[in-house]
């Protein structure tokens, strides 16, 4: 399952054989993976910069999720061609996001913990904010042109009323540079073929015997060529209307097929060149960010997976992709690791306005192995940190200060810190 349960308890001996004991039953019951989820220490601050902390980063975790999301559809809707290999693209640090949130820990180079809580805060969000608005501007640019292509597209794939003549006619099916000639396109009925055959040469005086040419046809009618002198045009349509054949109304421009002919190729050739091998590329360096390597701290005895490439080395590697989709790639990963590090920080804010003073909890992240086990995970959990229910009342530290989730008489309540990370929509 593409689900994690991230949740904390007080690192007390109690709390801690409460743990030991809800990793062997939810192990020997098979239902739900758990991993130690490291959090360093931060400055913990007053406590009204905490709760202030609560709102903010439940804002910028929403977010956050939502950001990544659309960068997600973002890379489907630019791979249309190529989908199958969408996971392929949506990586975190060079990784499945499966491994990197179960093995994840702290960019101490990023996101500095020395420095006040509300500073790192700041800096997720600015750095969020600095990607949604380039997104923003990347996406426009390539819908602008992907717009564009599809008019043209219509043109080309529309009835013989309404498309474009520039890939069907040629030089050779005009009487062109006559002073007194003209060749009209006529859209004649299938039904009606014979009817034209017989009579086109008559529908006006001044009419050139023999001059219809069958150009193409649709499942509706045919395009027909027919030549007549200039002066006798407006009588010729008038009776050729009446015969239910429409003129289609079009001038022979070499230079203006010539020019929507390119402009086909151009945007046809721009878009592929948004997710396909191009010679325009990022500068090297550009929309990178320090290195960032992952690590595990298993509860059971897990193999530890290789650890992933620095977006630095992905970038290199990616040399030879499209501008757009080689954006979407370093950013989604940059925008995801900020996502697990707000859920990261949320954890402890949360535990210790939950907990109370000094600093002491230990972060669990469960990853439940089949959907129709949740229900008993979640039983076993508020069975195993039930008696958290008079700690956590008890380490609230202002009693003025309303903290969702306290009320015993809520079905969403949890006895323990707890937040919800969904993969399932990347998927």
């Amino acid at each position: 399952m593409s689900e994690f349960w991230l949740i904390s308890a007080p690192g007390d001996k109690e709390n801690l054989q409460a743990l030991e004991r809800m990793n062997m039953v939810t192990s020997k019951s098979n239902l739900s993976h758990n991993t130690k989820f490291a959090i360093p220490d931060f400055k913990v601050g007053t406590l009204d910069s905490l709760v202030g902390l609560s709102d903010e980063l439940g804002k910028l975790d929403t977010f956050a999720e939502s950001l990544i999301r659309r960068m997600a559809q973002t890379v489907v809707e630019v791979m249309e061609d190529a989908r199958g290999k969408v996971q392929e693209n949506l990586l975190a640090n060079g990784v499945d996001l499966t491994s990197f949130v179960t093995h994840f820990e702290w960019d101490m180079a990023k996101y500095p913990t020395k420095q006040p809580l509300v500073n790192v805060v700041d800096t997720l969000a600015k750095q969020l904010a600095q990607i949604e608005s380039d997104l923003k501007a990347r996406t426009a640019a390539y819908n602008t042109l992907k717009m564009n292509l599809e008019n043209l597209e219509k043109k080309s794939n529309g009835n013989l009323f309404t498309r474009t003549l520039s890939d069907i006619v040629s030089k050779e099916d005009f009487v062109l540079d006559s002073e007194y000639l003209v060749t009209l396109l006529v859209i004649v009925p299938k039904q009606n073929y014979a009817q034209w055959q017989k009579t086109y040469e008559s529908l006006s005086d001044m009419v050139v015997p023999r001059s219809t040419k069958l150009i193409t046809e649709d499942k509706e009618g045919g395009l027909f060529t027919v030549t007549l002198f200039r002066k006798v045009i407006d009588d010729f349509k008038t009776k050729a209307k009446e015969n239910k054949f429409t003129v289609r109304e079009f001038c022979y421009d070499e230079k203006e097929i010539k020019r929507e002919r390119e402009e086909m190729t151009r945007l046809l050739s721009d878009k592929k060149q948004q997710y396909q091998t191009s010679c325009v590329a990022l500068k090297k360096g550009s929309s990178t960010f320090p290195d960032h390597k992952v690590k595990v701290t298993p509860l059971g005895n897990l193999a530890r997976p290789a650890a992933g490439h620095t977006d630095r080395e992905r970038e290199s590697e990616g040399e030879g992709e499209g501008p757009l989709l080689r954006w979407l790639k370093v950013n989604f990963s940059e925008a995801f690791i900020a996502w697990v590090h707000i859920k990261a920080l949320r954890v402890f804010v949360e535990s210790v306005l939950r907990y109370g003073l000094p600093v002491n909890f230990q972060a669990v992240l469960l990853q439940p192995h089949k959907k129709s086990s949740t229900k008993r995970l979640r039983e076993v959990l508020n069975s195993v940190f039930r008696h958290l229910d008079e700690v956590a009342a008890a380490s609230i530290l202002d009693a003025s200060v309303e903290i969702p989730g306290l009320q015993l008489n809520n079905q969403d309540y949890f006895p323990y810190v707890y937040f919800h990370i969904d993969l399932s929509l990347l998927d």
